[in-house]
């Protein structure tokens, strides 16, 4: 059943973003190749998915148009990949089991490519066919969940400023809920509120984002000590390398899969007011700790 939702879900996001983001044609031509290079990449699509099943469980029916809104979601992430990547942070080579864009197109494009997404994100996410209070609440929404303050900013400032230094609990909680969770959440809450969800069924959605999201930071942390680069896509062990802070580090790798199936199980108790509509969410949500890469 995932298999089906995150497939159907992957070629909704990925219509969408071929139709939104301009062809590499269009002039000026090296930044459209860089932006298509990471966007199509691959990827599970995940955060436009969670949006997209989220809508679904609050209407009961895939919202029209909610379409988009996983687009720009996905847009905003894979900016963030892109800059992540970059030699000033986290200078990785490889990302999607393909190059990284500043490896193929240079660091200026690639930094460029990155606030391109962003900004063209944010151009959609202003024409959403949503009612214009929502659109307005959905906008702030993201834009404080990828912002400084307890968003994914944020927790990759905390997580550069961390390497080689011994964090506290506290501390890795605070990098892995802003610079993880928090977009996972937005994409849950923003897909509810353009279905017309309301505070206390946001409040819950809000409640199964931050579960979900930290266990999937967790589990990929394990990832990235247990799997090689070919099954992740991406350079393993980099993690170990820089000394980033991270829970197998931390606690050690039985531990943190403890904590990973703990959070989903609180993610699962959050779903309980929209019982069985929010079967597919908890679907989703045990797939994140059951995942390979």
């Amino acid at each position: 059943m995932v298999t089906e939702i995150l497939r159907n879900g992957q070629v909704l996001a990925d219509a969408a973003l071929e139709r939104l983001i301009p062809p590499e044609t269009q002039r000026p031509i090296s930044i459209h190749k860089a932006m298509r290079h990471s966007v199509f990449a691959g990827g599970k699509r995940l955060r436009p998915v969670l949006c997209y099943e989220a809508g679904r469980m609050i209407a009961r029916t895939l919202p029209p148009g909610i379409d988009d809104l996983g687009a720009a979601l996905e847009m905003l992430h894979t900016y963030s990949l892109i800059h992540d990547d970059l030699p000033a942070l986290d200078n990785d080579d490889l990302r999607r089991g393909r190059p990284t864009c500043h490896k193929v197109f240079g660091e200026a494009i690639a930094i460029l490519a990155g606030d391109a997404l962003q900004t063209q994100a944010y151009e959609v996410l202003a024409r959403l066919q949503c009612v214009p209070d929502a659109r307005v609440r959905i906008i702030e929404e993201i834009a404080r969940q990828t912002g400084t303050v307890n968003g994914m900013i944020g927790g990759q400032v905390v997580d550069l400023e961390s390497e080689r230094i011994q964090p506290d609990a506290a501390t890795l909680e605070y990098i892995h809920r802003s610079k993880t969770a928090a977009l996972i959440t937005a994409s849950v809450t923003s897909g509810g509120m353009y279905a017309g969800a309301d505070a206390k069924a946001l409040a819950h959605l809000r409640a199964f984002g931050m579960n979900i999201g930290l266990a999937f930071q967790i589990v990929d942390d394990v990832l990235d000590v247990t799997q090689t680069s070919e099954q992740l896509g991406k350079t393993a062990g980099k993690d170990t390398a820089t000394e980033k802070a991270t829970y197998p580090a931390l606690f050690g790798i039985e531990a943190s899969l403890d904590k990973a199936d703990e959070l989903v199980a609180q993610a699962d108790a959050a779903l309980e007011p929209f019982g069985q509509a929010a079967a597919t969410m908890r679907e989703l949500a045990k797939f994140l700790v059951e995942r390979k890469k």
